[in-house]
C-alpha cells in the first residue's frame, strides 16, 4: 500500500476545498418575496374628495308680532314636524283688538243697512214726488258710504284674525331644532331676532370639491344619467348612498376646484349638519379592467413601475400607468397583463435579473 507525502495530501485537500467554494458562489441567491397576481375585472372609475354636510333648508323662525313668549312647545334637539306649533305669543292683546274690530264691523254693519232702506224710502217717495232728487241722490249717497265703511270694517276684523293667529307660531318644515334663543316669559320684538333655527335633515345636501380637470368627465358622464355619491363617516359602517344634484357655474379661481353637491334621503339621520364626511363621486364602469395591489406600484424617477416575475423566478422591471382605486387595488393600465404575477413586498431587495423565493 502506497502512502501518500503530507505534502500531496494538503494539494489535494486544498484542491477540494477550493472547488466547494467555486461551486457556493456559482449557486444562484434568490431574495424571499410576495407576489400577487394581476386580475381582470370590471372597476368602478371614481373620484374621492372631503366632503361637509349641509341642511337641506334652514329657517330661521321669527315672530311677527310682539308680546311676552307665554309657552314653548318643544324642547332643543327636538325633531319636529311641518305644521307643529313651536311658540305662543301672549295673545290677549289680540283676542281684544279683534272683538273691538268686531263690534265696530257689527255697528257699521246696522248703520249701512239702515241707510239702505232709507234710500229705497227715499226712492219711492221721489218717485210719487213727495221729495226732491237732491234728498234722493243723499241718501243714496250715505248708503254707498255707509257701504264703504263696512268693506274696511271687515278688512279690520280679517287682519286682527291674522295678527292673533301670528300669536301661535307653528313649524314651516319638518327639521330638528337648535338651541332656544329667547326663554319663556321675555318679551320679543315684532320681527327683532331669531327665536330657534330649524334644520332640515331629510334629506341633506352633502358639499364638497373637486379640480376643474375632472369637471368635462364628470359633465360627460352626468349627460348619461344619474351620477352616484356615497357619503362614509369614519368608522362608522356602511356608506350613505345618494345623487349629485348640483354643479356651481363657477371655478374657484383661487383654488382651482369646482363645487358639487350630493342629496341624500338620510333615512336614519346618519349624517348631521357640519359633519364632514369621505365623498365618492362614481363616474362608470371600467370593463375587464386589469388590476393589482397598490402596494405593488411603486414610484421612481421615469414614474411608476412594479416588478414582474417571469416564469424561470426572475424579476423584470415594468414602467406603468396606474391609478388607485378603492380597497387597496391600482388599475393598471398600462405595463402588466392579467395573469402575470406582481411583487407586492419586498421590492427593496431585489434588482431586475435577480431570482425570487416566493413565500
Amino acid at each position: 500500500m502506497r502512502i501518500l507525502s503530507p505534502c500531496l495530501m494538503a494539494l489535494l485537500l486544498l484542491t477540494s476545498c477550493s472547488a466547494d467554494n467555486k461551486a457556493k458562489q456559482q449557486k444562484p441567491k434568490t431574495v424571499p418575496v410576495t407576489v400577487a397576481v394581476a386580475q381582470e375585472k370590471d372597476v368602478p372609475v371614481q373620484l374621492t374628495a372631503v366632503g361637509n354636510v349641509e341642511p337641506y333648508s334652514t329657517v330661521a323662525v321669527n315672530s311677527r308680532v310682539g308680546g311676552q313668549l307665554m309657552q314653548v312647545h318643544f324642547s332643543e334637539g327636538q325633531a319636529v314636524n311641518k305644521g307643529d306649533r313651536l311658540f305662543t305669543i301672549d295673545p290677549r292683546p289680540f283676542e281684544a283688538a279683534l272683538k273691538q274690530a268686531e263690534a265696530s264691523l257689527a255697528r257699521d254693519t246696522a248703520q249701512m243697512e239702515n241707510a239702505i232702506q232709507q234710500s229705497r224710502r227715499y226712492e219711492q217717495l221721489l218717485a210719487k214726488g213727495y221729495v226732491s232728487q237732491a234728498d234722493s241722490d243723499q241718501m243714496r249717497a250715505n248708503a254707498e258710504a255707509l257701504q264703504a265703511v263696512v268693506n274696511a270694517g271687515k278688512s279690520a276684523v280679517e287682519n286682527a284674525k291674522l295678527q292673533l293667529s301670528y300669536c301661535y307660531i307653528h313649524s314651516p318644515v319638518n327639521g330638528v331644532t337648535g338651541s332656544l334663543q329667547v326663554n319663556q316669559g321675555n318679551l320679543i320684538k315684532e320681527n327683532d331676532k331669531t327665536i330657534v333655527t330649524i334644520n332640515q335633515v331629510q334629506p341633506v345636501y352633502v358639499a364638497f370639491a373637486l379640480p376643474e380637470q375632472h369637471l368635462a368627465g364628470i359633465k360627460k358622464y352626468m349627460a348619461s344619467g344619474r351620477l352616484t355619491v356615497a357619503a362614509s363617516v369614519a368608522n362608522e359602517g356602511a356608506a350613505e348612498t345618494g345623487a349629485l344634484s348640483f354643479i356651481d357655474n363657477a371655478v374657484d379661481r383661487g383654488t382651482g376646484t369646482i363645487r358639487m353637491k350630493g342629496t341624500f334621503e338620510n333615512k336614519n339621520k346618519k349624517l348631521w349638519p357640519g359633519q364632514f364626511v369621505n365623498v365618492t363621486l362614481k363616474l362608470t364602469v371600467q370593463q375587464k379592467a386589469v388590476t393589482a395591489p397598490s402596494r405593488a406600484v411603486l414610484t421612481g424617477q421615469q414614474g411608476q413601475y412594479l416588478f414582474v416575475v417571469k416564469q424561470d423566478s426572475t424579476v423584470e422591471m415594468r414602467q406603468v400607468t396606474a391609478r388607485g382605486i378603492a380597497e387597496g387595488e391600482s388599475v393598471i393600465d398600462k405595463g402588466v397583463a392579467a395573469g402575470e404575477r406582481v411583487v407586492t413586498d419586498g421590492q427593496l431587495r431585489i434588482v431586475p435579473g435577480v431570482a425570487v423565493d416566493i413565500k
